[in-house]
């Protein structure tokens, strides 16, 4: 249809073109020659006319011919993509198909499986009720004692792993700790062992005597009022004693009694001159010493308040070791082994040689010389983690940092080494009598013995009123009673021993 209506413009578009350009024609030509002429042009276009239309025709032929194939194409595609939806919805009927199979079979296996479980509850009843009926025990009785008996092999084995995990971790720290403290203590090497201020002065004879004690004991008393001392003249030859709880009056007292022996003029205007000279050179050794312990120490950015009240440590003395060397060796154990442990060495370091600072306090400040030691420094703005380890050190407060307790083992690594302390025979048997009676006054304590110098006590107790916890808690509670009631250099070990025996005799 399309093709026929083409074909028709053409036509018509042709006849119009041909009568116009008659038209002209004619009109321009006239006469025979001009009709002859326009004739020719007018069979010519029609010729034209006649080309163009075949022309069109075929053109429309061709047209019509490619449509026609598009949709013969487009009809062969339909029909394949109908075949297979027609497929896919047979696919999908026979799935639909199995699955309707499928749980129709799951439901009649569900239906057997609801009835077994029947029957197997029911067998499950009747055999409770039977191991009820033999064993006379109802399931609630029974598995309270199940529960029991699997609790208590429980502890058992969690016992045996602790003890298992404690042992190794004991030996792994026992190794390490030796290995830390033996490293430490051979680094240090101190020339001086231990150093105990004197408070004899020699004489140069047995009239001197005499001349200090002065005429109805003048000198002897103007001495001892100024000085604030005890001037001691006994019978021991050309020598007397200064005897005084304040080590830094008792070593101005020596110098200036020294002082005045060697000027040979003893009178009460003179004592009082030398006394005030020789305490004003004290007072400058104090603060030289403490100045040099805190170089020897490697310690920084202390204020001057601290550093003299560090010196004072020069002329006390514990057990015979010198307290200013002390604060130097701890200050120094501390800081190596802050290293090899990786905590904060500065803080060590500083803790270790401030730790007995409060013992150069005098008597008129109150609390142990861990309490006023850390009161002192907190007023000088020095690191609470410092302070924390000053007051920690013995365990009046609880330590808070890893560089605490590495100051606590300095102290006794520096305290306990061979040599660093002593104490005279009498102290020693008291000591070691009171360990034992301390020991022996606890419940159950069959026989209490001091070993190894008084460093470990060893206790034998009644195997039949001390259980294994309870051994434990009682070196617990003897350990902590002797940190609290008793003065000694270093440590001492717990031990108790509980021990059954079973004898039988056969006959």
């Amino acid at each position: 249809m399309k093709i026929d209506m083409l074909t028709i413009l053409i036509g018509g578009a042709a006849v119009i073109i041909l009568s116009f350009v008659g038209g002209q024609i004619f009109s321009r030509l006239l006469g025979k020659s001009a009709r002859k002429e326009a004739e020719e042009i007018l069979q010519n276009a029609k010729e034209e006319i006649k080309d163009i239309e075949l022309e069109a025709k075929d053109n429309a032929l061709k047209i019509k011919q490619q449509a026609e194939g598009d949709i013969s194409r487009r009809r062969n595609e339909l029909s394949r993509e109908e075949d297979r939806l027609q497929q896919r919805r047979e696919n999908l009927d026979n799935r639909l198909e199995r699955m309707e199979q499928r749980e129709t079979q799951i439901n009649k296996r569900q239906s057997a499986v609801d009835k077994r479980a029947n029957e197997i509850e029911t067998l499950y009843d009747d055999q409770m009720k039977k191991l009820q009926e033999i064993s006379g025990m109802t399931a609630e009785e029974a598995k309270a004692v199940l529960l029991a008996e699997v609790e208590k092999e429980a502890r058992s084995d969690m016992a045996r792993i602790i003890r298992q995990i404690e042992s190794e971790a004991k030996q792994e720290g026992d190794k390490k700790a030796r290995e830390l403290i033996t490293d430490s203590i051979q680094r240090i090497a101190s020339d001086q062992v231990a150093q105990v201020t004197s408070s004899t002065v020699t004489l140069p004879n047995e009239e001197m005597k005499g001349r200090i004690v002065g005429r109805n004991g003048r000198n002897i008393r103007a001495f001892e009022q100024a000085a604030g001392v005890d001037i001691i003249v006994d019978d021991t030859p050309e020598a007397v004693t200064v005897s005084c709880f304040d080590p830094t009056r008792r070593e101005i007292a020596r110098r200036a009694l020294s002082q005045l022996i060697s000027d040979g003029r003893i009178h009460p205007a003179h004592i009082e001159k030398v006394l005030a000279i020789e305490e004003k050179e004290v007072m400058r050794i104090i603060e030289e010493a403490g100045a040099q312990a805190a170089i020897d120490a490697g310690v920084t950015g202390l204020s001057g308040d601290v550093l003299k009240l560090m010196g004072r440590l020069k002329y006390r003395t514990s057990y015979g070791q010198n307290q200013l060397t002390h604060a130097v060796e701890s200050s120094l154990i501390a800081a190596m082994l802050a290293a090899e442990v990786g905590a904060d060495i500065e803080i060590a370091k500083t803790a270790g040689f401030l730790h007995d600072i409060g013992k150069a306090m005098d008597h008129n400040t109150e609390g142990t010389h861990a309490q006023i030691g850390a009161e002192f420094c907190k007023r000088h703005r020095v690191n609470p983690a410092v302070i924390n380890a000053i007051e920690s050190h013995h365990h009046e407060s609880e330590q808070e940092s890893i560089e605490a307790v590495i100051v606590e083992a300095a102290d006794a690594i520096s305290g306990a080494r061979p040599g660093a302390r002593r104490e005279n025979l009498e102290q020693y048997i008291k000591r070691l009598r009171a360990l034992e009676e301390m020991a022996n006054s606890f419940k159950g304590v069959s026989q209490a013995y001091a070993i190894q110098a008084g460093r470990e006590v060893r206790i034998i107790v009644k195997p039949e009123e001390i259980d294994d916890l309870a051994s434990a808690r009682l070196a617990r509670d003897l350990a902590k009673n002797i940190e609290e009631t008793m003065q000694y250099p270093g440590q001492i070990k717990v031990t108790v021993i509980r021990e059954t025996r079973a004898v039988e005799i056969a006959k």
